[in-house]
């Protein structure tokens, strides 16, 4: 079979409502709150970046949050282990960065073939392989560089208006330091207090009317571009398969746990196809949640930390329904305020990022491949992010032909341990 056996749906209801507690609910509601406020902010921003209207917004929106919380709900109940589907971060900035150079339609294309050279590759076993063979820091390095901006948004506002904006990271890095509150309260969210509380005292908050209203998915043909494929689907899937999926693999290794692997690629694949039918683009396997859902937090018996998961996917399906209202607070509050809140949700992802790139092998590929993607160039009409690519798999193989060698099974790709 292609996906791994798992346990029946209805007996792990049972399960569910036998064992829950507190704990797991409460930590499913933080996870929700960490991909929720950071996040969600990143994929508006994207979509405003590309052109959309505020209907293929919130129909991006829903599409993301409704297959992510549904099919949290079937892996956590399937496989009993605090498995998270959620969407690529780093793919929804670098959507944002070309978008505009494309039809919605054409964009949707490219989705879906993500969804099918991920479903091939995983049906024929041969995903482990492509796994085994991507250099991930030469990724990693093009992600550092697409990233960039947003971290040089972040702290440009808060030099140029410190009152504001530079108290709000004062604010999140205090909030940080204080290890076991953070840990129920995403220091994010404190910022993003903080910011509103200093916002409508300065009167900067705009008179906006809220549609309080459920979301409408905007349903979207595709269209295949082979300028789309090169500049969007070819990024994404390094994306997927190389640094998205692998991560979650590893903090459940970590935490002891035996993933499903096969699932845990399968399923965000047919995600790929039911996003892109709203404007969405594809679902991977979350990290960061992943790590929230299976560390103590969510209780001392790890058999039941799937109940954290379980809630997560219930409060994200919750969140998707209000995607409209979500796209229409945005426009309370000036841009640098929406600048600062996403460069606080990729914070650690910036520290992951950048050491998986410039710390172990490909380090040389990894360089060439961030400064080629800080460009934003196109080259024969296809962007930096696969030039970066490109470019930085071609150094490799001219200075650092060693790195391409297995060592026990494995090359300098592994992400096996990465917990961002």
């Amino acid at each position: 079979m292609i996906m791994e056996k798992g346990y029946d749906l209805r007996e792990s209801l049972k399960v569910l409502w036998a064992n829950i507690n507190a704990a797991a609910v409460g930590t499913g509601l933080v996870a929700t709150l960490f991909s929720t406020l950071g996040p969600g902010v990143i994929v508006m921003n994207a979509a405003k970046q590309g052109g959309l209207t505020d209907a293929q917004a919130v129909s991006w929106l829903f599409g993301i949050y409704v297959f992510g919380g549904l099919s949290t709900m079937f892996m956590a109940l399937r496989y009993r282990i605090p498995v998270v589907i959620a969407y690529s971060i780093p793919g929804a900035v670098l959507l944002g960065k070309v978008l505009s150079q494309f039809t919605i339609n054409e964009a949707v294309g490219a989705y879906m073939l993500v969804g099918l050279a991920t479903f091939i590759l995983t049906a024929t076993g041969a995903i482990k392989k492509v796994v085994d063979h991507i250099p991930v820091p030469i990724m990693l390095g093009m992600v550092g560089g697409v990233l960039l901006s947003f971290g040089v948004s972040m702290f440009s506002a808060a030099i140029k208006t410190p009152s504001i904006y530079g108290v709000m990271l004062v604010v999140f890095f205090v909030t940080m330091t204080f290890r076991h509150f953070s840990q129920k309260i995403p220091p994010i969210m404190i910022a993003m207090i903080a910011g509103a509380i200093l916002l409508t005292s300065f009167g900067l908050v705009k008179p906006v009317t809220l549609n309080w209203q459920l979301a409408k998915p905007v349903f979207v043909a595709p269209d295949i571009s082979l300028k789309a494929i090169l500049n969007i689907s070819v990024p994404l899937f390094f994306l997927v398969i190389g640094v998205q999926n692998i991560q979650a693999v590893g903090v459940l290794m970590a935490e002891g746990y035996k993933p499903p692997i096969n699932a845990m690629y399968l399923v965000p694949s047919i995600g790929a196809f039911i996003n892109g039918l709203v404007g969405a683009h594809p679902a991977v396997t979350a990290g960061p949640s992943t790590a929230i859902c299976s560390s103590s937090a969510a209780g001392e018996r790890k058999e039941m930390r799937f109940i954290a998961a379980f809630f997560e996917g219930v409060f994200w399906f919750t969140f998707a329904l209000s995607a409209k209202v979500a796209v229409d607070a945005v426009k309370l509050v000036p841009p640098e305020f929406t600048a600062v809140l996403a460069g606080l949700a990729m914070f650690d992802v910036f520290g992951s990022v950048f050491k998986g790139a410039f710390t172990g092998q490909f380090r040389s590929g990894a360089v060439v491949a961030f400064f080629v993607a800080i460009t934003n160039l196109s080259i024969l009409n296809i962007g930096a992010p696969f030039w970066a690519i490109i470019f930085g798999v071609l150094t490799s193989l001219l200075l650092e032909k060693n790195d391409f060698k297995f060592v026990n099974g494995t090359n300098g790709s592994s992400l096996a341990n990465a917990k961002a």
